[in-house]
């Protein structure tokens, strides 16, 4: 009798604890200029129902610029280089530049 009331117990901690777990939150919406984006409560970004780890900011200077463009990616790989953002935001001719939408996604450009 004791083993039946400490399993029913431990299954209904292990419920408890399972169904506890709070959902993330959308804590701030931003309205990129090619796409609108959200960060989330728990420090991720959603944009297009896809979740990022991160938010990645790549300044540079294209060739016979006169300024700078900056990229703001979401994106699930820490580091994107210049070279690779302006190549993947569609100046590229080959596709294969480009980011499948789970790796990264372009939502502004300056």
């Amino acid at each position: 009798m004791r083993k039946i009331i400490l399993l029913i117990f431990c299954t209904i901690c292990i419920f408890s604890m399972t169904s506890c777990q709070k959902k993330a939150e959308v804590s701030n919406t931003v309205k990129g200029n090619i796409k609108t984006y959200c960060e989330m409560s728990d420090g991720t970004w959603l944009c297009d129902e896809q979740t990022y780890q991160y938010r990645l900011e790549i300044k540079g200077r294209l060739n016979n610029a006169v300024h700078d463009t900056e990229y703001v990616y979401l994106s699930n790989q820490p580091e994107i280089t210049f070279e690779q953002a302006w190549k993947a935001s569609g100046l590229s001719s080959n596709t294969a530049d480009y980011f499948p939408t789970e790796t990264a996604v372009l939502v502004e450009m300056r």
